[in-house]
């Protein structure tokens, strides 16, 4: 029998943005609705470090926007982008500094006919799901990943990603990437060429184009 996923501890979040975007990869992004599950796997993430990175939202100091990212590890921050589409975070650090994880892409797994409603995707039916290009259309992107879990800042800024009681969760169900790989953050003009984004290598549902260098092991 396959356990069920487990949930993921303050402490996992409590850590430098760069291990925890690294380690985010593979795990579940779960929205809980009257109707059922959502989820995805999330292939895609980006590190933004805190008040010393030009790119990050906590770089100007704290204010009632980003407070979230200078409260405890494992909140949700989302923001509003370009007038146009929500961006999801996870906050990151001990209480007090700031630091935090954008995820910008996940593989379907759950909810799937949901999502593309969410997203308004025609489905097809083809062979092969995993090379269907209205399946890769749900949620390879910040902007559309949140479009397909209903993600709004009114409806989940501040919410606890670790409490049971949260209908937006982050589960671990065992699964392991075999590689990842990491290049330079995408779609910033700030501080964009610093190596913060980890994608699960090969996986058909990144975001973008992903000029490949090898991650260190650490």
């Amino acid at each position: 029998m396959i356990p069920p996923p487990k949930s993921l501890n303050p402490s996992f979040f409590n850590r430098d943005p760069r291990i925890v975007a690294r380690t985010l990869l593979g795990k579940l992004l779960v929205r809980k609705t009257p109707r059922g599950i959502l989820a995805g796997r999330i292939v895609e993430t980006e590190a933004y470090l805190g008040e010393g990175d030009a790119a990050a939202h906590a770089a100007s100091g704290k204010t009632a926007r980003n407070a979230v990212l200078f409260g405890r590890p494992g909140f949700v921050y989302v923001y509003f982008i370009y007038g146009n589409y929500y961006c999801l975070n996870v906050s990151c650090l001990p209480d007090g500094i700031p630091g935090g994880v954008l995820f910008r892409a996940l593989e379907p797994v759950s909810g799937i006919e949901a999502m593309a409603a969410a997203r308004r995707i025609e489905i097809r039916q083809p062979d092969d799901l995993t090379k269907a290009s209205w399946l890769r259309q749900i949620a390879s992107g910040p902007g559309r990943l949140c479009q397909a879990l209903g993600v709004t800042r009114d409806r989940d800024n501040g919410k606890n990603f670790t409490s049971p009681r949260s209908d937006l969760r982050i589960l671990d169900d065992g699964y392991r990437a075999r590689k990842i790989i990491v290049t330079p953050r995408i779609g910033i003009t700030k501080a964009a060429a610093h190596p913060l984004r980890y994608v699960l290598a090969g996986n058909p549902f990144v975001s973008g184009s992903v000029k490949i260098q090898s991650l260190p092991k650490r």
